[in-house]
């Protein structure tokens, strides 16, 4: 891929000093700084609270993307729950991109009853065909997924993907690392917010680690996510040995 279809994201306009959005480091790091993309596969990672989903919810407004999620040529709104964010950020691109696709793991729901509901009208195609022709909503949520992406996913396009791990086992992880793969081999981009090490961990990526701190990027290994989990596997007992008597002492 010579050209990623976003290259970079900054805040150009002041931020509403009196906003929640301003009390976020790395939304405020995005006024001082251009946040630069430079893989086809970028993973932001980080705490609750530190702006992941927010930034990648005004990404994908900004890139014409429906707030709650789909192609750019939905448009359903269940809950006007969306922040302001999309209103100062700039979103730059520097290829045009021939699919696309927002997937947010919070309203997927929405989504999936969109899809029905416009197939009632009973055009002369079914939406759902290119779903994988079995209703979403016939599926578990993790083979609904899946489903989406094996299916709807064609290549040459930009998938702004918000905590996709929330329905998918282990397995159906690395079943997605492989769906991820293949559309990066067709000059594909994906932009990601995760709490799964092993999203995390695909070859190369770069990785945004958000925290009080701001926006830093950060090796696989390095991050917090990883240190905690690999420490916890290693040894689940000392782990709950600290975390149990940590309690104890502050009841």
């Amino acid at each position: 891929m010579d050209r990623l279809y976003i290259s970079s994201i900054g805040i150009e306009k002041p931020l509403d000093r009196s906003s929640y959005l301003y009390g976020i480091p790395a939304i405020r790091q995005l006024e001082k700084q251009r946040l630069v993309f430079d893989n086809q596969v970028s993973i932001f990672i980080g705490e609750n609270g530190t702006g992941k989903s927010t930034i990648l919810e005004a990404m994908a407004v900004g890139s014409g993307f429906n707030a709650e999620g789909g192609t750019k040529n939905f448009r359903f709104s269940t809950n006007e729950t969306h922040s302001p964010l999309h209103e100062y950020l700039t979103v730059a691109k520097s290829a045009h991109q021939k699919d696309g696709f927002f997937l947010r793991a919070e309203s997927f729901y929405n989504f999936a009853s969109n899809v029905d509901e416009l197939d009632k009208g009973g055009g002369s195609w079914r939406i759902i065909d290119s779903y994988g022709g079995i209703s979403l909503h016939e599926q578990s949520h993790g083979e609904s997924f899946l489903s989406l992406v094996k299916n709807r996913f064609s290549g040459k396009g930009l998938y702004i993907l918000d905590e996709p791990e929330a329905a998918l086992s282990p397995a159906r992880l690395m079943q997605l690392l492989c769906y991820i793969h293949d559309l990066v081999n067709d000059d594909s981009q994906f932009i990601i917010s995760t709490h799964s090490v092993i999203l995390m961990s695909y070859p190369g990526a770069s990785i945004f680690e958000l925290s009080e701190k701001g926006i830093n990027k950060t090796d696989y290994r390095n991050s917090e996510h990883y240190r905690i989990t690999r420490d916890f596997i290693d040894k689940p007992e000392v782990m709950y040995r600290y975390l149990f008597e940590e309690k104890e002492n502050l009841s």
